[in-house]
C-alpha cells in the first residue's frame, strides 16, 4: 500500500512539474528551435523533463495546422477562380487586407519547411496549392500596380530644362553650288546672306541641368511593388516577377520615346528621308539620348534597386530587360545616320550626335551589363566618328572641286565663301571632338609648305592643320573664280571682298588663334596688293587723259584741239568707271571707304593740276561746257557713288562746285 501511494505521489509530482515547464515554455512563445534548446537545458537538472518535448511537439502540430488553415483561409477568399472571391486587393484603398494576404502568404511560406519535414502529404499539396493560388493572385496585382502607378514622362518640363547653345551658321539642304542651277548669283549659296542669320542657325545638342530629375513610378507605389516582389521572388516565382516588370515598364519606356519623338524606323527608312525632315529628326535623337541615358535610365535602375532590393540578381536582369527595347532604338537610328551618305550639311549634326553618344556610353557601361546593348553603343559611337571625319573629307573635296562658272555680277562676297567661312567657323566650336577623330600625316608635306610660307612657328592640332588646308583650297578657287570676270579691275574687287571676308571671319573667333598672326597679316598684304592692281586696272587710262605728254606744247602754247579731245575722253572714262563701278558691291565700309580715298588721292590732285594748267585755254574758248563738266570737287563727290552696288549714269551738264 504504501509503494503504491508513494509511487502515485511520485507520478503527480512529475505531472504538475511537467505541466508547469510546458506552461513556462508555451507562454514565451519562441520558435521551435530555440523551444528544443531550452527543453534540453531543462532535461539536465531533471530528467523527467524530457517527456515534455513530446507534449509540446503535439501541441506545435496543431497549432501549426491551425495557422495553416487561417492562412489558406485568407488566400482561397482572393481565389480569381471562385465565384465567391473578390475580383481585385485594390492595394492603395485597402492597405488592411493588403496587408492581411501578404501575411498569409509569409505564414504559409513559414510553415512549409516544418510541414515537409513532418512528411504530412496532405497539408503539404494543399500549401504548394495555396502558394500557387497566390502568386497568380500577386502576379496580377504587380501588374496592375505597376501601370496604375506609370507616371507619363512630362516633356515640356524637360525640353524647358534643357540649355541649347546657338551658333550662328545657317542651315540650308543646299549642297556646294551646283552649276546647274538657274540662280544667276551663285547657285544654292545665295540662301546664306548674314542677314538670314537671325533666323536660321544651327543649334549646338542640348546639355540637361544637373537638377533635373523624373519619377517613372508613384513614390507611393514603390513599397507596395517592393512587398509583392519580396514574396514572389522568395516564394520561387522569379522568372514571373522579371516578366511581369520588364514587360510592363519596357512598353512604358516605349511610350517615353514616342512623347519624345522618337519614331521606330528602319535603316532603309532613315536614309530615304530627305535632309530637312532628317535633321529635324537628328535633334529630337540629340535631346531624347540625353532624356533617356540622363534621366530615364537611371531613374529605372534606381527603381529596380527599391523594388528588387537585396536581390541583386533579379533587379540586374529586370534593368536589364527593360531598358533594351528603347535604348537599341536609339541606337538603331544613330547606326543608321552613321552609315547614310555623307554630305557636308550633316556634318555638325554627326558631331552632336557623336558627343551625346560618347557622354551616353560612358553612362550607359556605369548602368547596363547587357553586352549586346553595349557593344552595340560603342560600335555607333565608332561609326558616328567615322561619319564625321568622311563628312568632313567630302566638304575638303567638295571645296576643292567647286567649279560653278558664274561670276556674281557686282564682284560681291562669293555663297561659296559665305558658306565655307561660316562652317570652318563653327567647325571650331567642335575642335575638342574633331581633334580626337580627324587623322593628320598625308598632307604635312603641304602644311609645312604653308607654315614656312607664313613664317609662323605656331603648333597646329589636326584641327588647324585640316582648317589651313580647307581655306588655303577655298582661296584657291576664288582666284579661279576670279578669272570669270572680263573686267580685270573687277577681278581685284572680287578678291579683296573675297579674301577680306575670310580674313574677318579668321580675326573675330578663335580661328586666329589656330591660324597665328602671321597668316592673317599676310592676307591683309594681299588685300593692299589686289588694291593696288584694281586702282593701276581701273583709273591708268583716266590718268593718261590729264598727262601733259602729246598736247603740242607748255601750258601757254598747247594745242586747244588736243586739250579739248584729253577733256572729252577723261570725261568719257570717268563717266563710264562711274557708271559700271557705282554698280559694283563692296559691302565692307571700311575697304569702301579706303579704295575711294586711294583713287581720290590719284585722280583729284591730278585733275586739279590739270584744269590749273590747261583750262583757261579750253574755258576761253567756245562750248567750254561741253569739255569741262566736272569741277574736281564735283568728282570727288561722285566717288562716294562707287561701290554701292547701285548703278548710276552721270548728268551730261557742268556742275558748279559749292
Amino acid at each position: 500500500m504504501a509503494t503504491t501511494t508513494t509511487t502515485s505521489i511520485n507520478t503527480g509530482g512529475e505531472d504538475r512539474v511537467l505541466a508547469t515547464a510546458q506552461q513556462i515554455v508555451k507562454s514565451l512563445n519562441t520558435p521551435k528551435e530555440v523551444r528544443e534548446d531550452m527543453l534540453l537545458i531543462f532535461s539536465s537538472f531533471d530528467n523527467r523533463l524530457s517527456n515534455i518535448s513530446n507534449l509540446i511537439d503535439g501541441d506545435d502540430s496543431k497549432s501549426e495546422e491551425d495557422r495553416f488553415s487561417a492562412a489558406e483561409k485568407v488566400i482561397l477568399r482572393w481565389d480569381s477562380n471562385s465565384d465567391t472571391s473578390r475580383r481585385s486587393l485594390n492595394w492603395e484603398d485597402s492597405h488592411a487586407e493588403a496587408d492581411e494576404y501578404l501575411s498569409a502568404i509569409d505564414e504559409i511560406l513559414n510553415l512549409m519547411d516544418e510541414l515537409s519535414v513532418r512528411s504530412d502529404t496532405e497539408v503539404v499539396d494543399r500549401a504548394v496549392t495555396a502558394i500557387q493560388l497566390a502568386m497568380s493572385r500577386l502576379e496580377d496585382e504587380f501588374r496592375h500596380v505597376l501601370i496604375r502607378n506609370t507616371v507619363p514622362l512630362d516633356a515640356e518640363r524637360l525640353y524647358g530644362s534643357i540649355r541649347r547653345t546657338a551658333l550662328s551658321f545657317p542651315v540650308n539642304d543646299a549642297g556646294i553650288i551646283d552649276d546647274d542651277d538657274d540662280d544667276e548669283d551663285g547657285g544654292g549659296f545665295e540662301s546664306f546672306s548674314e542677314d538670314d542669320r537671325s533666323t536660321r542657325f544651327h543649334e549646338r545638342g542640348p546639355s540637361l541641368g544637373d537638377d533635373v530629375s523624373v519619377d517613372l513610378i508613384d513614390p507611393k507605389a514603390v513599397d507596395e511593388l517592393r512587398e509583392i516582389a519580396t514574396r514572389m521572388l522568395r516564394s520561387g516565382y522569379e522568372k514571373e516577377c522579371i516578366q511581369v516588370y520588364s514587360s510592363v515598364r519596357r512598353e512604358a519606356l516605349e511610350e517615353c520615346l514616342v512623347i519624345l519623338g522618337i519614331e521606330r524606323l528602319s535603316i532603309e527608312d532613315v536614309q530615304r528621308i530627305e535632309w530637312n525632315s532628317l535633321d529635324e529628326k537628328m535633334k529630337k535623337w540629340i535631346q531624347a539620348m540625353k532624356i533617356v541615358v540622363r534621366l530615364i535610365l537611371s531613374g529605372e535602375k534606381s527603381l529596380c534597386d527599391q523594388i528588387f532590393c537585396g536581390a541583386d540578381d533579379t533587379k540586374e536582369i529586370c534593368f536589364n530587360e527593360t531598358v533594351k527595347g528603347c535604348t537599341m532604338q536609339l541606337l538603331n537610328f544613330g547606326h543608321a545616320v552613321a552609315i547614310g551618305k555623307k554630305s557636308p550639311e550633316k556634318l555638325f549634326r554627326i558631331l552632336d550626335m557623336y558627343d551625346v553618344m560618347a557622354e551616353a556610353l560612358a553612362r550607359m557601361e556605369a548602368l547596363v551589363t547587357d553586352d549586346v546593348v553595349i557593344n552595340e553603343a560603342r560600335d555607333v559611337l565608332t561609326r558616328l566618328g567615322e561619319a564625321a571625319e568622311g563628312t568632313f573629307a567630302e566638304f575638303e573635296k567638295a571645296v576643292q572641286n567647286e567649279t560653278s562658272k558664274k561670276p556674281m555680277q557686282s564682284g560681291e562676297i562669293h555663297p561659296l565663301t559665305r558658306y565655307v567661312m561660316n562652317y570652318v567657323k563653327l567647325i571650331v566650336d567642335y575642335s575638342d571632338t574633331l581633334n580626337l577623330l580627324l587623322e593628320v600625316g598625308e598632307d604635312d608635306d603641304e602644311i609645312n609648305a604653308l607654315r614656312k610660307e607664313d613664317s609662323d612657328d605656331l603648333k597646329l592640332t589636326p584641327v588647324a592643320r585640316r582648317l589651313l588646308l580647307l581655306i588655303t583650297s577655298l582661296q584657291s578657287n576664288l582666284e579661279e573664280k576670279s578669272r570669270l570676270y572680263e573686267d580685270g579691275a573687277l577681278q581685284y574687287i572680287f578678291l579683296m571682298n573675297n579674301i577680306l571676308y575670310i580674313v574677318q571671319k579668321v580675326k573675330d573667333s578663335d580661328l586666329g588663334g589656330l591660324l597665328g598672326d602671321n597668316w592673317v597679316r599676310k592676307r591683309r598684304g594681299q588685300i593692299r596688293q589686289f588694291a593696288t592692281s584694281y586702282l593701276r586696272a581701273s583709273w591708268s587710262k583716266v590718268l593718261s587723259c590729264l598727262k601733259d605728254e602729246g598736247i603740242g606744247g607748255s601750258s601757254s602754247n598747247a594745242s586747244r584741239v588736243a586739250l579739248k579731245e584729253r577733256f572729252k575722253n577723261f570725261n568719257a572714262c570717268f563717266e563710264e568707271i562711274y557708271r559700271i563701278q557705282s554698280a559694283w558691291k563692296v559691302p565692307d565700309a571700311q575697304l569702301r571707304e579706303e579704295l575711294r580715298i586711294s583713287i581720290s588721292e590719284k585722280v583729284i590732285p591730278a585733275y586739279r593740276s590739270f584744269m590749273g594748267r590747261f583750262g583757261n585755254q579750253v574755258e576761253s574758248g567756245r562750248h567750254a561746257g561741253k569739255y569741262i563738266k566736272y569741277t574736281a570737287d564735283d568728282l570727288e563727290g561722285y566717288l562716294l557713288d562707287l561701290f554701292e552696288g547701285q548703278p548710276r549714269v552721270l548728268h551730261h551738264m557742268r556742275r558748279k562746285s559749292t
